[in-house]
């Protein structure tokens, strides 16, 4: 794990100098690129086949810890062997815990410094912003006088590095080791060192995995976001980490070590025995905290990164050195926007604020801010349009519509690709236009004041690719989960509207006249949600020509009665996965043709 610590610092450094936002750093761009040479050295080292070894034994001291109770004796006695086996292909002799435990001392103090230089490079960002020409000048001086003494630090480091001299064929007899002690009859073990021949941007990738307790599962896109905000993904010139990420998680899905729910579209969770290797590591390195209550917890200094569930009471303060927060809080937020200028990743989910407080600019460095589900009406703040790395903002309430509020001047957030859960009224939808950069777009309350402009902007928006459009709901006298509340509540101008070319999701709200003839001409359309539509005609006559859909929601979307076999008959719905109906009308529906819907996992369909 050590040399994993030096290549993402080395990332994050190589991001600095990308990002247009810190120009100022230009300045001392060579004595960066020569920390950066040095960190190669210190990685050159730490890659050795020794600290491979390292890490594996301490991660299996580490899950025999944790996974005491539940270890049957041949498990258990597959691990200790394990540990024996690493001791004598290394040579060790003498004082095996005393030996090992000096190269773990080391490897402590590099990753140490490097955390010291990450936290300085963060202040430092935090520091210039704002800042007059000259005192950024200065500000510079400094930086570059710093990035100095940190060079300087990890060379002595570096003079004081443990002498292997271990096996001069180590690494040939560790792939014997592996060969010939464990294979198909030790699966346990055989799945630990899987784990660990992983690389490091997978390994760490699975470790965020699994930092939500598996009753907290996440889609795909939470996962990405995630991902990014931790810096797992290297930056370059011209590419999306995004996109990165995403293949990342692909790639562990390949392998086995993520799966998809199979009752929960776009679901994911991390199987055993790997959620159990990867708190083994977590545990090992301090590396994530998890918890359900922050009153139960003392939070490590050494601790990047902190989940937290159901906080009882507001969070007014939190350690500065958590780089990633996901808080789930009843009351609300208040001093954390201060005292966690660091941090990269805030979620604040299923709370009760009332307001986004200013503050919230304080948080340079944040990349992804999530206020999903808030229990009361709320607004952003001006404050938000302070933080100029945001790439992700979800919000949504339970009041209303679930519309809230932005200030004007959002589109100078130009690192933004999510935007979640927002009103698009006094002037807003049309300054969505400028945000070509979006990839993700949830417009709430909308209605015919708006729409117009609206629908303009977002034909602009030719990278997006997910859309969601919830239609303001005509107030009615009746059952609020009732669709007949829809029944006037029209999502205006659909028909002249034209969505972007790479769209993949769309989540459509609010009664439509018809059918829009666009929607069956989607060749990238993978997932669909039609709610509260009230067709008149049978949707499917349209849709199920689309060659990519894989997901199909519709509730209370088509006013019929009956769903005989026309609906689902053979040579539609070439790739449809996922299928879920359900409405206030239906009394009586058919078995699927024999042939039809030939990728079909699950499908349900009910009354509502």
């Amino acid at each position: 794990m050590a040399v994993s610590f030096v290549t993402l610092f080395q990332w994050r450094l190589n991001s600095v100098l990308l990002q247009q936002e810190n120009e100022i750093l230009l300045g001392v761009k060579d004595q960066i690129l020569s920390l950066v040479s040095k960190l190669d050295e210190v990685g050159s080292f730490l890659g050795d086949p020794f600290f491979w070894t390292l890490h594996a034994r301490e991660t299996a001291k580490s899950f025999l810890t944790l996974s005491k109770p539940e270890l049957g004796k041949e498990e258990k006695e597959q691990m200790v062997s394990l540990t024996r086996k690493l001791d004598e292909v290394t040579g060790v002799s003498g004082d095996v815990e005393r030996i090992w435990e000096c190269h773990k001392t080391w490897v402590s103090e590099i990753r140490g410094t490097l955390r010291q230089a990450d936290d300085y490079v963060d202040d430092f960002i935090v520091k210039v912003y704002g800042q007059t020409e000259q005192d950024q000048k200065e500000s510079n001086a400094e930086f570059g006088s710093e990035i100095e003494n940190i060079k300087s630090r990890v060379s002595e480091i570096m003079n004081r590095r443990p002498q292997l001299g271990f096996s001069p064929n180590l690494e040939e007899d560790i792939k014997k080791l592996l060969r010939s002690k464990f294979d198909e009859g030790t699966p346990l073990v055989s799945c630990m060192l899987s784990y660990m021949n992983l690389p490091y941007d997978l390994k760490l990738s699975l470790l965020f995995c699994c930092a939500f307790r598996r009753v907290y599962r996440k889609t795909k896109a939470d996962l990405v976001r995630v991902l990014v905000a931790a810096g797992l993904v290297q930056e370059k010139s011209g590419e999306l980490r995004e996109d990165k990420a995403h293949e990342n998680l692909e790639r562990l899905v390949d392998l086995g070590m993520l799966e998809e729910e199979v009752s929960i579209w776009d679901s994911y969770s991390v199987p055993s025995p790997y959620y159990e290797f990867s708190l083994s590591v977590m545990n090992a390195d301090d590396f994530f905290i998890s918890t359900a209550n922050l009153d139960s917890m003392i939070i490590s200094p050494m601790a990047r990164h902190v989940s937290i569930l159901e906080v009882a009471n507001t969070i007014t303060s939190m350690n500065n050195l958590q780089h990633s927060l996901f808080v789930s809080a009843k009351d609300g937020l208040s001093k954390a926007s201060s005292d966690c200028l660091r941090t990269v990743y805030l979620g604040v989910t299923h709370s009760k604020l009332t307001e986004l407080p200013e503050s919230i600019g304080n948080l340079r460095n944040l990349q992804t801010l999530d206020i999903s589900w808030s229990e009361s009406e709320i607004e952003a703040s001006n404050g938000v349009l302070n933080v100029v790395q945001l790439r992700h903002l979800k919000m949504y309430q339970s009041t209303n519509d679930g519309e809230v509020g932005v200030p004007q001047g959002i589109s100078r957030l130009r690192n933004l690709q999510t935007l979640e859960g927002i009103y698009a009224g006094g002037g807003i939808a049309k300054e969505l236009g400028i945000m070509t950069q979006l990839r993700s777009l949830e417009v709430r309350c909308v209605s015919d004041d708006h729409a117009d402009e609206l629908y303009v902007s977002i034909v602009k928006l030719t990278r997006l690719q997910k859309l969601s459009l919830y239609v303001e709901r005509v107030s009615e006298s009746c059952d609020s989960s009732s669709s007949l509340q829809y029944e006037n509540s029209i999502l205006p101008c659909l028909e002249s509207f034209s969505p972007p070319p790479l769209l993949q999701t769309l989540e459509l709200e609010g009664r439509l006249i018809e059918m829009p003839l666009w929607l069956g001409s989607m060749q990238n359309l993978t997932e669909l949600h039609m709610y509260n539509c009230q067709l008149s005609e049978n949707p499917t006559t349209n849709l199920k020509f689309l060659p990519n859909l894989k997901y199909l929601q519709m509730f209370n979307a088509y006013k019929g009665r009956r769903m005989d076999k026309e609906f689902f008959g053979v040579g539609g719905f070439p790739k449809l996965e996922y299928l879920y109906i359900s409405s206030d009308n239906l009394v009586e529906w058919t078995e699927i043709e024999e042939g039809a819907l030939p990728c079909l996992k699950q499908y349900l369909f009910s009354t509502a």
